[in-house]
């Protein structure tokens, strides 16, 4: 046997004994119990974002403001996620349990985040969005 080979078989028993560890396996649920209680509280959150008034009208104005700034506003659905993109910015709407949070991105990074308010106005979101092309 190769040095390789042997140090490939102990590489992959290392691992085999990591999974098995009674610790990791405990944390890992545990990740999991806590992911599915926050999807549980956010969910009527993610259902008025993904049905709701508000987010049909913020599509309305984030194109219409996007074309009269010359950009195609793209609008895509990740999971229960919201996400608008023009040129540079990027616009991502997450429900939470505590309500929806609007993360803003420049260039890749973000720039800031926000609460909202899914029965405040769209126009204001769209435009504190836009206005930064």
């Amino acid at each position: 046997m190769s040095y390789l080979d042997n140090l490939e078989n102990q590489l992959k028993s290392l691992e085999r004994a990591e999974e098995r560890d009674p610790a990791r396996i405990q944390q890992e649920r545990e990740r999991a119990a806590r992911e599915r209680t926050s999807r549980i509280a956010a969910g009527p959150f993610a259902a008025q974002l993904r049905n709701g008034k508000f987010t049909q009208e913020l599509l309305g104005h984030a194109t219409r403001l996007g074309f009269a700034k010359r950009a195609k506003v793209h609008m895509t659905w990740i999971d229960t996620t919201l996400r608008l993109e023009a040129k540079q910015l990027r616009l991502e709407l997450k429900p939470t349990a505590e309500g929806v949070v609007g993360h803003f991105f420049e260039d890749g990074s973000e720039v800031g985040s926000q609460p909202v308010d899914l029965n405040g106005d769209a126009a204001v979101l769209a435009e504190q969005w836009i206005a930064r092309l």
